[in-house]
């Protein structure tokens, strides 16, 4: 009976263990937007205070407004402190205004960088 048990649980936890690590992938561009900022803003944020700001944008859907600042093949910088990755190739030049939905992922301290994936370009001006 107790191996009964032991197997019945090791199922479940196999099971769960395979859930989460197999869970579906985040689809950004058909989330919505926990926060949206420019990108001046965040960036002033995150030099008060990383530790928090971090906590606050961790792993959230966000839209950041600024200045193209850097173009590379798939991704972009915006005000020379948000780095986003792109998921598809998308036009914008230099010194462009424009609008970024993408997930948080971090800031580099070192760099004084926000940096997000899963980006694309909302609006361009």
């Amino acid at each position: 009976m107790k191996k009964v048990i032991v197997f019945v649980i090791l199922i479940i936890i196999i099971v769960i263990g395979y859930n989460y690590i197999y869970q579906d992938h985040r689809n950004v561009t058909e989330e919505q937007a926990s926060y949206s900022i420019s990108a001046l803003k965040i960036s002033e944020e995150f030099f008060n205070n990383p530790v928090t700001s971090e906590k606050k944008y961790l792993n959230k859907t966000i839209t950041i407004s600024g200045l193209v600042t850097a173009i590379h093949k798939n991704n972009l910088t915006l005000n020379t402190k948000v780095f986003c990755m792109l998921t598809k190739t998308q036009f914008s030049k230099i010194n462009s205004k424009i609008k970024v939905k993408g997930r948080f992922i971090g800031y580099d301290d070192l760099l004084e960088e926000i940096k997000l994936d899963q980006c694309h370009i909302i609006k361009q001006d």
